[in-house]
Parts: C-alpha cells; structure tokens; sequence
C-alpha cells in the first residue's frame, strides 16, 4: 500500500495521480501540503467538525496565512451548520477569506455544495469522499470511516483551483443568479490527456456526469461500483442491470453500517432487482462506509459524488473520469481488499430474510429519497428560475 509520505507520483504526460487508501491517508496529506504551500490554498468542503480534526485544520491554515500564503477557505452552510460562530475568526483576523456556500434560506435549501476539494499554488490537488472530521481519520477497518481519495498534480489541479475560484466568487449569491452562470461556469466539462473533469449542478438537465456513466455502462462487462450512499436514476439502474443480463461482472460495494439510515433502506429497496439481474450485492462491514469508486472496465470515476439520486441529480459535485491503467489497476486492487471486509447478499435467502416492518421501512425511505427528495428540488429550482 502506498504511503502518504511518497514523492513518486505515477506519472501520464501532464498529470501525476496517487490514491489515498484511507481517510487517514488523505488527511494527513492534505494537513502536509497545507504546511508545505508557498503562494495559495484554496479549501472547499461539505462537512467541517470543530472537533480535534477540525482545529487541526484550522491551526494549519491560520499558519499558512501568517507566512504570507494566500487562504481562501468556502465551506457548505448545510453541511457545516453545526460549527460554532466565530469559528473561523482567527482565519480571518489572520489575512484568510471564508464564505459560506449558499447561505441558509428555506426556498434554497436543498441545493447544497457537496464537493470536496484542497488545492496547493495551483499545483497540488486533492479530491474525494472525506469531509474533515475524527470520524474520517482511521483506517475503515479498526477505528474510523471507510473513506477513499485522491491526490493529483499539474494540469489537472490547475484545472481543479480555477473551478474553486468559480465558486468561491458566486458562493454567497442567490441560487437564481448561480443558475444563470449554466454550463459555462458552474458546469464545465474539462478534458485532458487521461482524464475528464465533470462538474455537475442542479436541474432538470442530463449531466454530463450522468451523460458520461451511461456511455460507458452501454459498452461495459465489468462494473464495480463502491459508494455509501446507492439509489441511482432508473436509467443507470437499467444500464447497470443490463451489463449484468448480458453477461458481464458487475459487483456493487454498499454500506452494511452507514451514518444515514434513510438512504441505508433505499439502498435495499433495490436489492432484489439488482440480484435478480445477475449482480453482486455486498454490503461493507466493519465501519461506516462513506468510500464513493466507480470502476467501469478500465475506467474509473473519483470524487465527491454518491451513486445517488442527491449526488446526480440534486447537488453540486466534482467528479474526474480517468482512463489511465495503472490508476485503473490500482483502484481494481482497493476494490478486492474492500471485497474481503464484505458480506455477500445471497440472492436466494435475501427475500426471506426481512420482515413485513423493514420491508415498508425500505419502501417509504425510497419514496422519500427517490420521489420526494427530488420533487422538493424541482419545485425550489423553478421558483429560482
């Protein structure tokens, strides 16, 4: 397993790629890079803890301000609403900028900045699923979340830092002028060598992130999909399920433990007509997964975003597509390690195996996620419009 403390990044012309195995590992680099940037930090997140963690960061970015380096700290006024007011005083007081994203306001509310994203002079970057809590630091097996990401260098980040500036210019703007930006700002497809940058926002639009997923599953035979949340649109549950019916190896990695109950039932709800289909159905045991990997063939798809209907349809997300193999391979061998950790869902006794009450239960938090959720949205975003 690679190390966070490694300097051999894998290297494909203009990018350099590294996973960080564990919440624990992108922590730690991301707390390194902040102590080791020189002109700029830009930091973007769901969730911040005032917890050990939490101060931790803040420690560091206040110190980065104080040696002259330019802090720009956006955080999600959802996500984040439990911090304490004046949290980020002594960023500020320090030379450092920070913005909520989207200010809390009922006719708005549901439009959320999901992303998570740090940023080093332009350089060094660092996506994924963990937000900055205690609960992301460990190893996902004895102590901690299971969580997944990934750090990059060179074009990619450069492209990644202008994507933070976007939105930390417009972070604290009604959502209706947001949306005016369309895809030339707060949904910008940016393609390199290897890779693709998908930026997705609210709306009633195709994605390019779901644009993107279909093409590849319509060519698929081997999927494998990891992620904490998994209530997908019904026509990538179609997709997904037709790989399967046709012969391929699809294998989805779900949470046995998850912080959300709600979507933990959802997520169930669908069991019986993925393992009809000829899917794999295994449920990550030994902590709370929050992990979000997408590996179609050789094809593998990093970031922010949850094989949900919130992350695909609903909230702002950064995800890369990256067509690179040994990226590919090694996000192939993270899969087969997480695999050993996982209890297989039998399709034979799965039917039998809940009761009349969970079974409702799974029904109605579909409903309210897959129906409701959505309908919600839909209605704040023509109001906005």
């Amino acid at each position: 397993m690679e190390t966070t403390d490694q300097k051999d990044f894998g290297t494909t012309r203009a990018s350099k790629y590294q996973w960080l195995r564990t919440g624990e590992d992108g922590l730690r680099a991301m707390l390194a890079a902040i102590d080791a940037a020189k002109e700029s930090v830009r930091f973007e997140m769901y969730i911040f803890a005032a917890d050990a963690m939490g101060q931790e960061f803040r420690t560091r970015l206040v110190k980065a301000c104080q040696r002259g380096v330019r802090v720009q700290v956006l955080i999600d006024a959802l996500g984040s609403m439990e911090l304490p007011t004046g949290f980020w005083t002594p960023l500020i007081q320090a030379g450092g900028g920070f913005r909520w994203f989207n200010p809390l306001s009922l006719g708005r509310l549901v439009y959320r900045d999901h992303r998570k994203l740090l940023v080093c002079d332009r350089e060094h970057g660092f996506i994924g699923g963990f937000n900055v809590g205690s609960q992301y630091c460990g190893d996902g097996i004895t102590r901690g979340w299971r969580d997944l990401g990934f750090r990059v260098s060179g074009e990619l980040a450069r492209v990644l830092a202008e994507s933070f500036d976007i939105f930390f210019a417009r972070a604290e703007s009604r959502h209706k002028r947001f949306q005016r930006l369309r895809a030339s700002a707060t949904e910008t497809t940016a393609t390199g060598a290897e890779w693709r940058l998908l930026l997705t926002r609210p709306g009633l639009h195709q994605s390019d992130l779901r644009k993107s997923l279909a093409q590849d599953l319509a060519m698929a035979r081997e999927v494998r999909i990891m992620s904490a949340y998994f209530l997908p649109t019904w026509r990538l549950r179609k997709d997904i399920r037709r790989v399967a019916q046709n012969g391929g190896s699809v294998q989805l990695i779900l949470a046995g433990k998850s912080d959300v109950r709600l979507s933990k039932l959802a997520s169930r709800r669908l069991y019986s007509q993925m393992l009809r289909a000829g899917v794999e159905v295994h449920e990550y045991m030994p902590q709370v997964l929050h992990a979000k990997l997408f590996i179609v063939d050789d094809v593998v798809y990093v970031g922010s975003a949850n094989f949900d209907t919130r992350s695909l349809v609903i909230n702002y997300e950064l995800q890369v597509r990256l067509s690179e193999q040994r990226v590919a391979d090694e996000a192939k061998q993270i899969f087969r390690d997480d695999l050993a950790h996982c209890r297989r869902i039998d399709p034979l006794s799965w039917r039998h195996s809940r009761g009349f009450f969970e079974k409702l239960m799974e029904s109605w938090a579909y409903f309210v996620l897959a129906r409701i959720d959505p309908y919600i949205a839909r209605r704040q975003l023509k109001r906005l419009q």
